[in-house]
């Protein structure tokens, strides 16, 4: 079949796929993966890419439409990539992420969770204080774009507006494409990351040369006149500054703890401070960590729940791969009052073995938030505890708990990936002598396929 042409049967579609997309099949069954399809249509698809065994495209035409579809709000919805399960009802995709959770939970690890936890949901609008916007000088599109890239495509969709950004920022995406527009250099200022707090955005030009005193003095205006700071950054992360050295930092609060968290706009945060409260709290609440019990919180960023875990533990060991993370939650600690309870080490755990573990010494409880590629490593080295005996510094331990380790009663994993939480649930239940106590999605980008997930281990 050639590209671009129309799929000559009706296709019933069964499920959604995880960039949910709708999943068919042919008449001779050949799988079709149409965007904009929800299970229990039929439809009629363009198809873009064939192989032998699938196409994909996307529905032009149906016969039948599903009671979960809704009206999207965005006007780029389509166009733009930001977003691809707006024409879902919100409470149909929360369901959708829950059961690729538990899918995952199964097919990959076989393990399921004794109890599915109520999904943690907020707000399904302005939730993204985080961002990364694309910049481009487009003269066939009559000057500056500055938005998200088009759905599978380098190219920047034509955004006016952005339902998902705080509406203060979704309104400055026409005042920037002036405002870039209008610098010596529009095709040297490939992206502006956002970075919002709890009373201040912050908005980060990278610039590939040197910006002209006109150039700085405009900035300056468009922030004054839209209350932003913009900050400037010629090379890495590390190299971003503040336009102006006065202006009041960024930070964020944990109510419920007493934490304020103050960070830099280049800092890892989570994009939904709305969710991320909330999954703070349910993090200690599952967790229960005791007066008289050490805690580790493993791969730790700025202390966003190392500090929260400091209020309620004995002491906590927060251990993140990044030096310059390190000390910025160090610093945080000192700024809550929580340095004698907290301690923080820079390791990378990607390469963590069962010797490193032994050497931390026992923890009453762990709290586990790697990044998308999981916490493998950990995990095996935990497993590694339980069957084997170990050598430290050169002497075999032949029993892992009379040198000094215990296994953690409880384990609380947050992930932003379930095929990697489903690996490492794996490793746990089945070689490390733990149960899935319980499992359950945090809907932290509605509108997305993104599935944020809080997984319970309990030690058997």
């Amino acid at each position: 079949m050639k590209p671009t042409t129309i799929c000559d049967e009706w296709l019933t579609i069964e499920a959604l796929d995880l960039e949910a997309r709708g999943v068919a099949h042919r008449a001779d069954g050949k799988v079709v993966f149409a965007a904009g399809a929800l299970p229990g249509e039929v439809v009629r698809v363009r198809v873009t890419r064939s192989k032998a065994k699938w196409e994909q495209g996307e529905a032009v035409e149906w016969q039948r439409t599903a009671y979960t579809r809704v009206e999207p709000r965005c006007p780029h919805f389509g166009v733009c990539g930001g977003c691809s399960m707006q024409h879902i009802d919100p409470q149909a995709q929360i369901a959708f992420k829950q059961r690729t959770l538990e899918d995952d939970l199964w097919h990959l690890a076989q393990v399921r969770p004794q109890t599915v936890m109520r999904p943690l949901a907020g707000p399904n609008w302005g939730y993204r204080h985080r961002a990364r916007l694309t910049v481009r000088l487009v003269h066939k599109k009559g000057g500056v774009l500055v938005g998200f890239h088009e759905r599978g495509s380098s190219y920047v969709a034509d955004m006016q507006t952005c339902a998902i950004l705080p509406p203060h920022v979704s309104a400055l995406l026409m005042p920037l494409r002036q405002l870039i527009a209008g610098l010596s250099c529009p095709d040297r200022l490939p992206q502006i990351e956002l970075a919002e707090g709890d009373a201040q955005t912050v908005l980060v030009l990278r610039n590939l040369q040197e910006l002209k005193p006109a150039d700085r003095q405009a900035l300056a205006r468009f922030a004054a006149q839209h209350g932003v700071q913009w900050w400037l950054q010629p090379g890495g992360p590390h190299t971003a500054a503040p336009l102006d050295p006065q202006a009041p930092g960024l930070e964020y609060t944990l109510p419920e703890f007493g934490v304020r968290m103050p960070f830099k706009p280049t800092d890892f945060t989570q994009v939904n401070h709305r969710i991320n409260q909330a999954l703070v709290s349910r993090a200690l609440r599952l967790l229960a960590p005791q007066s008289n019990e050490r805690v580790a919180d493993w791969f730790c960023g700025l202390g966003n729940f190392t500090l929260p875990l400091a209020t309620r533990a004995a002491s906590v060991l927060g251990v993140e791969g990044s030096e310059a993370l390190v000390q910025r939650a160090r610093d945080n600690a000192a700024f809550n009052g929580l340095a004698e309870r907290s301690r923080f080490e820079a390791r990378n755990l990607f390469e963590m073995d069962a010797q490193a573990l032994l050497r931390l010494g026992p923890f009453d409880k762990w709290l586990i938030d790697p990044p998308r590629e999981g916490a493998l490593a950990l995990c095996r080295a935990l497993a590694e505890m339980q069957v084997a005996g170990v050598q430290v510094a050169g002497v075999q331990v032949a029993d892992a708990q009379a040198g000094g380790f215990r296994s953690p009663s409880r384990i609380v994993y947050i992930s932003c990936n379930p095929a990697t939480l489903a690996r490492d649930a794996g490793l746990l239940v089945h070689h490390a002598g733990y149960v899935l106590h319980a499992a359950g999605v945090v809907n932290m980008f509605p509108h997305t396929s993104h599935v944020e997930s809080i997984a319970v281990f309990e030690r058997a």
